[in-house]
């Protein structure tokens, strides 16, 4: 039966007090997500997944409006709330004189900083809670130090790591690709190639920013320390498909990612579980959008959306662009559309003067957010022009729908790499390079996967890979198993323990 909608206000909330406590169930994960909707959502399927095998679930969160000020996350945590009964939420107290999440390059640290004064916090739930079997942190979590709780308590620990198995190989790599041979820093290296194992050669331009700054720099270094720390856990839990990411996977498992006396730990590909979509799904009130492509004709529709984070993502001036350019392609569309600046976008301000008018019985502008994965799961979409998050790739492979690339920032232009070439379902609008794709690109892009001999492969490509995501959670599928091998290693560590800490 479909949950009732309800606001999420923490652990006093009606929905946490009506859940199961982790006393009245055998067996305890703990999830400790990131704060942000792209590492939440993750962890929230993840979730369901586990209350599928039997498992209770709690989820411990850092929720302080002083230093957040996400709406989207808030509301995706509310969604969850609603939609998962059985799973119990559990709010930190916050800590006194927080300190603020700094934007562009220092905000790495900063989150490092204030996700590590949560640390004791994190200590006395687990204290209080009985019969953890498990934790599973964020990923950007491990740089915190939220593993050294686990293991002070002797509890395993897991990361959740929200990106593609290629991002995470990359990641393992990149504190010792350079040698010690005083080669360039990335910076310097701009374009040219770097070399990784299991990935095609990635521009070195085209690493996440934080890595890209002086090598001198905090920055850098606090990026680097946290790389370093990959290996230091009990396991990965990877958000993709084995099949969608075969060489990534396979270099992951290969002694020669690391350098000598560093091994990589499991990894578990646990991607595109049953729950994919399904916090959105749960809303009383569909969506209007859903209502408008209803009455659109099949595989008609140009979907764009550039992530769920709640800012902005681009200019005005490219927000004019864009609707010129999807104005002259002629085919239908709908558009997230979200303010420069931040705020209520005002539509008439930003776009050109009688779009609105002009497009309307073709196009759907909406504001701020919609329900992705209900969007490209619905019949009259036909492709997808995303900013390359990882979550929206798999949603886009789930659904089957060719795909055109516009990365924006941390890992996406690697998964763009990706997307384009060993994957073959997405074009590139390569005018992101330049700082902005222009009307004609957006034209012209449109028209080749809608139109194009060329569009027809790309769909067909993301059909298969569509099966291939389909059967990677049917019975016997790949991430069907990884996840059975997971909790039978939780499992096992857990009688370990209870047998005196004997060696897992």
């Amino acid at each position: 039966m479909k949950a009732s909608k309800q606001s999420f206000t923490g652990p006093s909330s009606p929905r946490a007090k009506d859940s199961p406590t982790p006393t009245q169930m055998e067996k305890t994960v703990v999830l400790y997500p990131g704060l942000t909707v792209s590492h939440f959502v993750p962890m929230m399927r993840l979730a369901g997944s586990l209350l599928e095998h039997g498992y209770a679930v709690s989820v411990a969160m850092i929720i302080d409006p002083a230093v957040m000020g996400d709406t989207a996350f808030a509301a995706a945590i509310g969604r969850a709330a609603a939609a998962m009964p059985s799973v119990r939420f559990h709010t930190f107290p916050p800590v006194e004189d927080p300190p603020r999440l700094a934007p562009g390059p220092q905000f790495l640290a900063s989150y490092f900083h204030l996700v590590r004064r949560y640390n004791d916090r994190l200590h006395d739930f687990l204290c209080s809670s009985t019969r953890v079997h498990a934790v599973v942190v964020d990923s950007m979590s491990v740089s915190a130090d939220a593993l050294e709780v686990t293991k002070r308590l002797g509890i395993p620990g897991y990361v959740m790591f929200t990106s593609g198995a290629a991002a995470l190989a990359a990641f393992a790599q990149l504190p010792y690709v350079l040698g010690e041979g005083g080669r360039k820093s990335f910076k310097e290296l701009g374009d040219a190639p770097v070399e990784f194992l299991g990935l095609p050669p990635v521009p070195a331009s085209h690493l996440f920013a934080e890595v890209l700054e002086d090598p001198e720099g905090d920055t850098y270094k606090t990026a680097m320390a946290g790389l370093s720390r990959i290996p230091d856990t009990d396991g990965f839990l990877v958000n993709t498909v084995e099949s969608l990411e075969a060489r990534a996977v396979d270099a992951l498992r290969d002694p020669r990612c690391l350098p000598a006396g560093r091994v990589m730990p499991p990894v578990y590909c646990v991607g595109l579980g049953p729950f994919l979509g399904g916090i959105e799904s749960e809303a009383d009130e569909r969506h209007e959008c859903l209502a408008w492509l209803d009455a659109q004709p099949d595989r008609s529709v140009v979907f764009l959306c550039f992530g769920s984070t709640g800012a902005a993502n681009h200019s005005a001036e490219q927000l004019k662009e864009i609707a010129t350019g999807l104005e002259k392609s002629g085919h239908r569309f709908l558009w997230v559309v979200r303010a420069p600046h931040g705020g209520d976008p005002d539509l008439d301000a930003l776009l050109p003067d009688g779009f609105l008018e002009r497009t309307g019985s073709r196009g759907r502008v909406v504001k701020q957010w919609a329900p992705q994965a209900e969007v490209l799961r619905h019949g009259a979409t036909g492709a997808f022009v995303t900013h390359c998050g990882w979550n929206s790739v798999l949603e886009g492979v789930a659904a089957g729908v060719p795909m055109l690339c516009w990365p924006l920032h941390a890992e996406q232009k690697m998964n763009k790499l990706l997307m384009v070439g060993e994957m073959g379902l997405a074009a590139e609008m390569v005018g992101w390079q330049r700082g902005l794709v222009e009307a004609a690109e957006v034209e012209r892009k449109v028209r080749l996967v809608m139109e194009s001999e060329e569009g027809r492969q790309l769909r067909a490509r993301a059909a298969q890979h569509q099966e291939g995501a389909a059967a990677a959670w049917s019975d016997g599928g790949s991430s069907r198993a990884a996840l059975a091998l997971f909790l039978s290693d939780v499992d096992r560590r857990w009688q370990a323990r209870a047998r005196g800490g004997e060696a897992a």
